[in-house]
């Protein structure tokens, strides 16, 4: 059986793509919103939804 089928994964809130797990996210899982740096740097604000 191959355990990286069953990893958890979550959507961007900047591109909307999904990501999965890494185990440099194994503390902060919960707080973790972008699938990239990129994505954070560029995070869209609450004022530009129109």
């Amino acid at each position: 059986m191959h355990k990286k089928l069953f990893l958890p994964a979550k959507s961007c809130l900047t591109c909307k793509r999904d990501f999965i797990w890494r185990k440099k996210w194994q503390g902060c899982w919960e707080q973790v919103l972008y699938c990239s740096e990129r994505c954070r740097r560029n995070k869209l604000k609450p004022d530009s939804a129109k």
